[in-house]
């Protein structure tokens, strides 16, 4: 069984300052770094996890290593992996297989690689471990206590499959927890987005008719940073609340088949397929741009924007250029991935401090929990309070604390008005 995969392993010495810079970023999970290396809560458990293999996600590796685990680590998108960070896990033992610029047929098999550990728990960002355990691997189900997963989409995959009855084990779902997405989806995702996009075009975002595909946590962090920096943002969305609150946000809200004429660029973060199709690449001005923040490459129509073209080329690094029939230019950042992760960094360090302490203190959760119910599980309250706490703590930063006549008249219905 092979140690490791990765795209070159002299890479190892900038990966370990890259892991280093993150980790003075990280102060809540150095702190529980330290907890774990003295209790090792995480002892005889074997990890499976499917993740964006960034620096970040190496401390996160770090600590989970620390309170006793043996890990195996995959990426969980094709262009997401930071190779000198991977070769830098390699180096320090870390079953890593990942590296950038995976096809299809490479990415799973590195999925595959690493349940060859027989893992006890998972954690995954997009649920594709979840995935392959149910349709490839069910005999090693048996021996998974829990599993944990990072993102929106993959929350909504395994919340489908606890609804058809498929699902077999527990899974944490990570994603809900207030101190990730309110962070993490909103602060991480506008500020890396923006980032992807300013590195893959270099073009100036103020004036421009900027269109955002969706109205959750991600699209509100990319809206709020696009508005921040000039742009005339345009929201589109399905959902009423959502498209109510965009409007009171003081955004313009509209149908993308309205947001087509006239946007200069595009970001989707929904979650679903085909945001962006044919019959929006048919109206869409000269020059326009299209990128994703969204999980998976499928929120851009990719083959239809192919059938309408008559050639395509690479203009810059992650940046394409599709010729149409009718002689208009689109360009598509990233090949329709994650342009957050592809095109720039991910998220700061800073915001991926407190999705990852979930990861972990999630990960002692399950191993701890004498036998949980086969359903997707919301982060426990307590859990997610702490790591707020700690990252208060960290920052320097002192809140109050309710008096005793105050908890009392909350917990009342007497005390009422006098």
């Amino acid at each position: 069984m092979e140690n490791f995969q990765v795209k070159d392993i002299k890479l190892a010495p900038q990966g370990h300052l890259q892991i280093e810079w993150a980790a003075k970023h990280m102060p809540v999970l150095n702190i529980i770094k330290q907890r774990f290396e003295k209790e090792k809560p995480l002892k005889d458990q074997t990890l499976a996890a499917c993740l964006h293999v960034t620096k970040e996600t190496a401390v996160l590796i770090e600590v989970l290593i620390a309170g006793g685990a043996k890990v195996a680590l995959c990426g969980s998108n094709p262009l997401s992996t930071q190779d000198d960070v991977a070769a830098a896990l390699a180096d320090s033992g870390v079953h890593v297989f990942a590296w950038r610029g995976q096809n299809t047929e490479d990415y799973y098999r590195c999925i595959e690689k690493v349940l060859e550990y027989s893992p006890t728990i998972t954690m995954d960002d997009g649920a594709d471990v979840v995935g392959m355990l149910h349709s490839k691997r069910q005999d090693l189900i048996k021996n998974i206590k829990g599993g944990s997963e990072e993102t929106t989409t993959g929350v909504v995959r395994l919340k489908a499959m606890e609804q058809d009855g498929s699902l077999k084990y527990p899974i944490v779902a990570v994603n809900e927890a207030l101190t990730k997405y309110l962070f993490d989806n909103r602060y991480g995702t506008g500020q890396s987005t923006i980032d992807g996009i300013l590195r893959a075009t270099s073009v100036l975002l103020a004036g421009k008719n900027f269109v955002v595909g969706g109205y959750g946590w991600c699209s509100r962090g990319i809206a709020m940073r696009a508005q921040g920096l000039g742009a005339n943002v345009i929201v589109t969305e399905v959902q009423p609340t959502r498209a109510l609150e965009a409007v009171m946000n003081g955004l313009r809200v509209m149908p993308m088949s309205e947001a087509a004429v006239i946007g200069d660029i595009f970001a989707t973060a929904t979650g679903d397929i085909h945001v962006l199709r044919k019959e929006h690449f048919e109206v869409m001005k000269d020059g326009a741009i299209m990128c994703n923040s969204g999980h998976f490459n499928v929120e851009i129509n990719i083959p239809e924007l192919e059938s309408l073209s008559t050639s395509h080329r690479t203009m810059r690094s992650n940046m394409e250029e599709y010729t149409l029939k009718n002689g208009r230019h689109l360009y598509l950042l990233a090949e329709g991935r994650l342009v957050n992760l592809a095109a720039a960094e991910g998220h700061p360090s800073e915001v991926m401090d407190m999705s990852f302490a979930n990861q972990a203190l999630c990960a002692e959760y399950i191993t701890k929990s004498d036998k949980l119910e086969t359903k997707v599980y919301v982060v426990p309250q307590d859990i997610d309070e702490k790591i707020a706490e700690l990252k208060l703590q960290t920052m320097g930063i002192k809140i109050d604390e309710l008096t005793e006549e105050q908890k009392k008249y909350l917990s009342t219905w007497e005390m009422g008005t006098t």
